[in-house]
């Protein structure tokens, strides 16, 4: 199984960005899909997940009301959309497949098992 994230890149304060992660995994519509950052010199951090269905989603209070996640499970993707971006959202964000089919992720990098090679956002005037 292999995770593609794309989108990142160079963007104001306040501009927004949409990043996808494209699974190549026949069965990405029973697994739940987490977004991740991680900054230099910082640990990974949970931005959100979202369920197989699409149904449920859960966010990070640091993101919740700026970046939204959803799916499109007939093209294999994941979405974070992100608003009103600070420069402390430069990091380099990571997809994540959880660690089995039908549960959440949760909250922490130890839920999550396959990982997609990261996008680079930096937030800068």
């Amino acid at each position: 199984v292999q995770l593609q994230a794309s989108g990142g890149g160079l963007v104001e304060p306040g501009g927004s960005l949409r990043l996808s992660c494209e699974s190549s995994d026949s069965t990405f519509n029973k697994y739940t899909m987490g977004w991740f950052r991680q900054a230099p010199g910082k640990e990974r951090e949970f931005l959100a997940q979202i369920t197989w269905s699409g149904k449920f989603t859960q966010y990070a209070d640091s993101v919740k009301g700026r970046f939204t996640a959803s799916r499109d499970n007939d093209a294999k993707l994941v979405y974070l959309q992100m608003e009103s971006l600070k420069p402390e959202d430069t990091a380099v964000y990571f997809c994540g497949r959880a660690l089995n089919p039908y549960v959440y992720g949760g909250d922490s990098a130890g839920g999550y098992n396959v990982w997609g090679q990261g996008t680079l956002v930096t937030v800068s005037s």
